[in-house]
């Protein structure tokens, strides 16, 4: 669950990405099916991570919304967050999930990727939403103000949660510079704050839901205060897939929004289908606050996150986000 953000950052990986573009990979779906009616269908497979944030195409997949379009889907989900990229770079997979700061990250490095379809926002309620930013129930921490000289887990550094969390401490009036941040798995989170271990954490559900089960009070919605309704993950493709091969990805956009669209209007049957693809116990499953799945590209949101990953140095420059849209 770590690699619900994955960070593709520093030489290191971006030369593995450049390397496995240029690997002979076919991004072409295998057998390579038309697509048209009649013919073959176009077997994908997408790369994902198994958390909440990807019901919706669990979800579509169930409905028969790809099938329907020629486009016979499966998931991989067993590699984690950090194989997603470099398996679309090298066609192991046709399209995959990721947090959009990564996905600035990787293409400020010439990582050759194409946003296709969104994948989850904020559902911009403060106090409301997926994720938050937690503190034992007597802990002296009111507001994110008070995380000034404070030490907050993230799962990954140098991405979105410290970024946004650095947000809700800027708009709150404290110190952002002075935030103390280690890396620790979402799942490592509720029991780090409750053995004070960290001053506090930053979760995402179901460890927002079992946090707050446990007494844990949410000082801050830091997604919330970096953008109203911020935009945080979408699906990608590569490059040449996206040049290569556009009528394949029209209709799995097709087939992705409305799975959101029907995700977001039968929570229910989203929650249910968690139990398909991840180990949220039903209870928990039955509680928590999904994100919000809206279609379409937030244009502004990704410009606000090209800025603060500029800002965070995560990028040399600010990335001119046309790089990443179709």
């Amino acid at each position: 669950m770590r690699a619900s953000f994955p960070a593709v950052a520093g030489a290191a990986a971006v030369a593995v990405l450049l390397t496995a573009c240029g690997s002979g990979g076919s991004s072409s779906p295998s057998p390579g099916g038309t697509g048209q009616a009649g013919g073959a269908a176009d077997q994908v497979k997408v790369g994902v991570i198994p958390i909440v944030d990807v019901a919706p195409i669990y979800l579509g997949a169930k409905k028969g919304f790809f099938e329907k379009r020629n486009i016979k889907v499966s998931m991989d989900s067993g590699q984690g967050g950090a194989a997603v990229v470099p398996g679309v770079v090298s066609g192991q997979f046709q399209f995959g999930f990721s947090n959009v700061t990564s996905l600035i990250t990787a293409r400020s490095k010439g990582v050759p990727l194409k946003i296709v379809a969104a994948g989850n926002s904020s559902t911009g309620e403060d106090g409301k939403d997926f994720s938050g930013v937690v503190v034992k129930a007597d802990s002296p921490i009111r507001s994110a103000k008070d995380l000034a000289g404070k030490t907050v887990s993230i799962n990954t550094l140098k991405n979105i949660g410290d970024t946004t969390v650095r947000q809700s401490v800027k708009k709150a009036g404290g110190d952002p510079d002075s935030v103390k941040f280690v890396e620790l798995a979402f799942p490592d989170m509720p029991a780090a704050v409750e053995e004070g271990r960290v001053d506090a954490a930053w979760v995402v559900e179901p460890f927002l839901t079992i946090a707050k089960q446990q007494g844990d009070r949410v000082i801050a919605s830091n997604l919330v205060d970096t953008f109203p309704k911020l935009q945080i993950s979408t699906y990608f493709t590569s490059e040449q897939l996206a040049k290569s091969n556009p009528g394949l990805v029209k209709r799995f956009t097709e087939a992705m929004d409305e799975s959101l669209t029907y995700a977001q209007e039968h929570p229910d049957e989203a929650r249910d289908i968690l139990g398909s693809y991840t180990k949220i116990d039903p209870a928990v499953a039955k509680e928590l606050t999904p994100p919000l799945w809206k279609t379409g590209i937030n244009k502004d949101s990704l410009e606000m996150l090209a800025a603060l990953a500029a800002e965070e140095k995560l990028t040399d420059q600010k990335l001119d986000i046309k790089q990443l849209l179709p």
